[in-house]
């Protein structure tokens, strides 16, 4: 990843809940990648804003994924 002058700008996402759901790949918390986490810090702003960008989506998604998980064990 690039590195960009007005990088530090673009604030972290981190909730400090950081538990990687094994399913999904995603932090639970921040709901980023163990890649897009590890390389926050390299990211350029552009890097970091497209990130930030898709984290609402991932967050419905994730939410679907566990309801879906949790209707499965029920059923069990």
């Amino acid at each position: 990843m690039s590195h960009g002058t007005d990088s530090a700008s673009v604030a972290s996402p981190c909730t400090s809940v950081c538990i990687i759901d094994p399913v999904t790949g995603l932090c639970g918390g921040c709901f980023r990648t163990l890649e897009e986490i590890s390389g926050w810090i390299d990211f350029s702003a552009t890097e970091k804003r497209t990130v930030i960008a898709a984290l609402d989506a991932r967050r419905s998604n994730f939410g679907a994924a566990i309801e879906a998980r949790l209707e499965d064990r029920a059923e069990r």
